[in-house]
């Protein structure tokens, strides 16, 4: 059975119920999200005047396996920032992939841009 990490795209098209969200809701019982990108999707849907006590209740109503970023995740994830420059990836983006590659899981993101990535991590892009 295969095992994902989601990026914070992922897990907002799926809270927004935007494209994509029906294949991510597929693999959320067989998925992980790391500290970082959860705290960019805390951002995001509290910046879109989400009160802080409903964001909770939506991410606690997924019971996601939330995971750690580890020191191995942080060097690795700043080592990636050479590699993803010239496409732009975030710290986050770069954070789930660091968790994916350790954890040999497919990253899961609706970031097109990712699909130009030759990391030897896998990819999966929804939408």
């Amino acid at each position: 059975m295969e095992e994902f990490v989601l990026d914070a795209s992922a897990l907002l098209a799926t809270l927004q119920d935007e494209p994509g969200a029906a294949e991510i809701d597929g693999r959320l019982n067989r998925a992980c999200i790391g500290t970082v990108n959860l705290a960019e999707v805390v951002t995001k849907l509290a910046e879109g005047g989400i009160p802080p006590e409903v964001v909770s209740r939506m991410i606690a109503s997924l019971d996601l396996d939330i995971r750690p970023f580890e020191r191995e995740h942080a060097e690795r994830a700043g080592l990636l920032r050479s590699p993803t420059r010239a496409l732009g990836l975030s710290l986050g983006d770069r954070a789930c992939l660091a968790l994916a590659e350790a954890l040999g899981r497919t990253a899961i993101t609706t970031d097109h841009i990712w699909t130009k990535l030759d990391l030897g991590i896998a990819i999966e892009v929804m939408r």
